[in-house]
């Protein structure tokens, strides 16, 4: 995950409580208050952001489940060199 991704990802999440966690690829996406609405504003405010579009496949719940699963969706669409690392080599 990159610091673009996380800065992106904080104003979607509820806080964590006192102090709030750490983002971290495991971290729950439902818990922390996305829903299927925020889930469409991240996808437009994600798309903006790296410019690119997720394919339509991948427009689904396990995909938004996690940060590490968004990430890996998302770093799969970028162009090598620019935060992104070749399909089949992602890493949450």
């Amino acid at each position: 995950m990159d610091a673009r991704f996380t800065a992106l990802l904080q104003p979607f999440l509820k806080p964590a409580g006192p102090g709030g966690a750490a983002l971290t690829p495991d971290t729950d996406l439902r818990k922390l208050g996305v829903d299927s609405m925020q889930a469409i504003e991240l996808l437009f405010a994600v798309e903006d952001t790296f410019g690119i579009s997720l394919p339509d496949e991948e427009l689904n719940d396990t995909t938004f489940a996690t940060a590490g699963s968004l990430w890996n969706v998302i770093a799969a669409q970028l162009p090598q060199g620019t935060g992104g690392v070749p399909a089949g080599q992602e890493t949450a």
